[in-house]
């Protein structure tokens, strides 16, 4: 997952800023009209997240991010040959059907979460730790590769590398569940080797997914992460192409990028090391003020400096967010269903985010500034945090016990009265 996670860092997804002006300049396409291919990616990802996220529950990620890895290729390879605006939009619609949209996929995000319990934090730090490798590689490559063969051998090149790198390593290495080849959670051998306290401490009861659905908890999560999702995309994508607006060298906008990535996965690998000792609630908390902090100071980053800062706070924070949203969802409603509940559930957050790109390169097309858009977004990531902030932690399920919903999470045997 981590090397697929730094792969993904050029599959279209941190570096597409840098073919904006570019694409733009030479096919005559509106700052909207990228936009409008961002949210056609969320939506046509909406449409398909509760499949991948059953599929992913059932069968794991091995095919799936094989499959969603050629198809993305092939939608890259198609993008150094479009000619209009629509073009654009259609390639992007359907990498996103695929559920491979770059840090906190489905396809990327899901397995961690089911392969550990008690290192969950550890295991997602370690995951998210290819972004900021990715980032370090892929970001300065991809402009490298933009001014040595153009714009359109750029995503020939990229996807001919993604391809050959990703696919052998799922098919060899992705299972999954631990429980398909014999181990138990956190990497334990046997239930035999178990101490008691081992013992309660990988219990972990999971949330059915209707049930998880009627709880308050996933409603107040889902308008936070939403509302945060609408904030982002007012920035992410046209903060790249605004600073070379201002007139900053784009190989230091690329480097600037490369080092918000790299705070991205200092940020998740933190957080992920620190859940055990810090509430999640609080580092989630943390990441949307970040974010909204990073937002004002774009507003006002006329020099690399400000620039430079204000892509390293933005990085921290959404890499701090990401971690979040992998570990929150499994931590509230256990592992069991958890690709399921987000398969629910993430389609809404990118419907509603999706809004947020078009939406800004508007602004800019109509008024010259995204000042309007970008102050918007910060109001949204405040609202977003205090959203978060109240949200709650359901506990256990309702109903305990080894049958009906509950044959799949009950791994040890209890004495009666135990369980309760």
């Amino acid at each position: 997952m981590a090397i697929t996670s730094a792969v993904s860092m050029g599959m279209g997804s941190l570096n597409f800023g840098l073919y904006i002006k570019p694409m733009g300049d030479e096919l005559g396409i509106g700052r909207a009209s990228f936009g409008w291919a961002m949210s056609a990616r969320s939506a046509s990802g909406a449409l398909t997240g509760p499949l991948i996220g059953k599929l992913l529950d059932l069968y794991g990620a091995r095919w799936i991010l094989s499959v969603a890895t050629v198809i993305s290729a092939g939608c890259m390879i198609s993008l150094a040959y479009i000619k209009e605006p629509w073009h654009l939009v259609i390639v992007f619609a359907i990498m996103g059907l695929v559920g491979m949209s770059g840090p906190g996929a489905l396809t990327t995000s899901v397995p961690p979460t089911k392969w550990f319990i008690r290192d969950r934090g550890k295991a997602l730090a370690y995951s998210s730790a290819g972004i900021s490798l990715g980032a370090v590689i892929f970001v300065p490559l991809t402009q490298l590769f933009i001014e040595q063969y153009t714009w359109h051998g750029a995503w020939i090149i990229l996807a001919i590398m993604g391809v050959g790198i990703i696919v052998p390593l799922s098919l060899l290495f992705i299972r999954r569940e631990p429980e398909d080849v014999g181990l138990l959670p956190d990497g334990d051998a046997g239930i035999e080797n178990y101490s008691t306290t081992e013992q309660s401490e990988n219990i972990e009861l999971s949330w059915p997914t209707r049930q998880a659905l009627r709880t308050v908890s996933m409603w107040t999560l889902t308008a936070a992460f939403s509302i945060l999702s609408l904030g982002i995309l007012t920035l992410a994508l046209h903060r790249i192409p605004a600073f070379m607006d201002r007139g900053l060298d784009p190989g230091l906008v690329a480097i600037a990028t490369a080092f918000d990535a790299v705070c991205a996965g200092a940020g998740s690998f933190l957080a992920g090391m620190l859940v055990r000792r810090i509430s999640a609630k609080l580092i989630g908390t943390s990441a949307f003020l970040m974010l909204a902090l990073a937002s004002i100071m774009s507003i006002y980053a006329y020099d690399f400096w400000m620039m430079f800062w204000s892509m390293a706070l933005f990085g921290l924070g959404i890499g701090t967010n990401m971690f979040n949203q992998n570990y929150i969802w499994a931590d509230y409603f256990g592992r069991e269903n958890v690709g399921t509940i987000r398969g629910i559930v993430t389609p809404i957050n990118l419907a509603i985010g999706g809004i947020g790109a078009p939406a800004a390169g508007y602004v800019v097309d109509i008024t010259g500034s995204y000042d309007p858009a970008w102050w918007t977004g910060a109001v949204l990531m405040l609202l977003g945090a205090l959203l978060f902030a109240v949200s709650r932690n359901p506990g256990p399920p309702p109903t305990i016990g080894c049958e009906d919903d509950y044959n799949d999470i009950c791994p040890f045997d209890f004495k009666e009265g135990e369980k309760s």
